[in-house]
């Protein structure tokens, strides 16, 4: 495998989700004394949301196609879409991209595998709540939070990702609901399935069982930049 790929990455999904995956991956680059070669490209939320929310998948695959096809351009020799709602197109995107798309999804599944996790609940916007993670989790029983639960969480999740900033007072509402899923619901864990909730999660102020969609997706990342099994 190539140990120099260039990456290809699809940000502003929001902004705190491109900020991590950068910062993340300088630091990983220089931590293995290798120069990060990546490339990036601005996409907007609301028109993600619009076609998400006509249920179109084609159409939100050929918006993002546009900005591959651009990085691609400059030099990209794969692409990541560092953000979870996008991900209702992702079959799509695949089949059309021109370059290869290392999805969010795979190392997810991996790393539930490995720890025998059976039943989950999610964090995210009401987009991958309601529909289990587009269904692209298989294996695994999912218990959903309640109607109003849902709409807080969404809440607190598109100012997140609207702003870049988040606080004390949301990490504390959705740390709240987490331990409701958790002891209420039986959830084995919960699955952080939106990058821009690292702008109040870290390791060091998570107190439950949880899956990070996003640490997961950059530990793959970095595999397929570097050349590491």
């Amino acid at each position: 495998m190539n140990s120099n790929r260039c990456l290809g990455l699809v940000g502003g999904l929001g902004v705190g989700a491109a900020v991590h995956y950068y910062v993340n991956l300088a630091k990983a680059h220089h931590a293995r004394d290798r120069t990060l070669d990546m490339v990036m490209v601005h996409a907007e939320p609301p028109r993600v949301m619009e076609f998400v929310k006509a249920g179109d998948r084609e159409g939100l695959a050929k918006y993002l196609n546009g900005y591959i096809q651009r990085m691609k351009a400059a030099g990209a020799d794969f692409a990541v879409v560092p953000a979870v709602t996008p991900h209702y197109c992702i079959h799509e995107l695949i089949a059309i991209s021109p370059i290869p798309v290392l999805d969010i999804f795979t190392p997810l599944n991996g790393e539930i595998a490995a720890r025998a996790i059976k039943r989950v609940a999610v964090l995210g916007t009401r987009f991958v709540i309601e529909s289990d993670l587009y269904g692209e989790v298989p294996g695994v029983e999912f218990v959903r939070p309640q109607p109003d639960e849902i709409e807080q969480i969404h809440t607190i999740y598109t100012k997140l990702a609207l702003s870049g900033e988040g606080s004390h007072e949301q990490h504390g509402q959705l740390t709240a609901i987490a331990h409701r899923l958790i002891e209420r619901d039986k959830a084995d864990a919960i699955i952080l399935a939106g990058t821009d909730l690292s702008l109040i999660f870290s390791a060091e102020n998570i107190d439950f069982p949880y899956l990070d969609c996003a640490e997961l997706h950059l530990r793959a990342i970095v595999r397929e930049m570097v050349g590491e099994d």
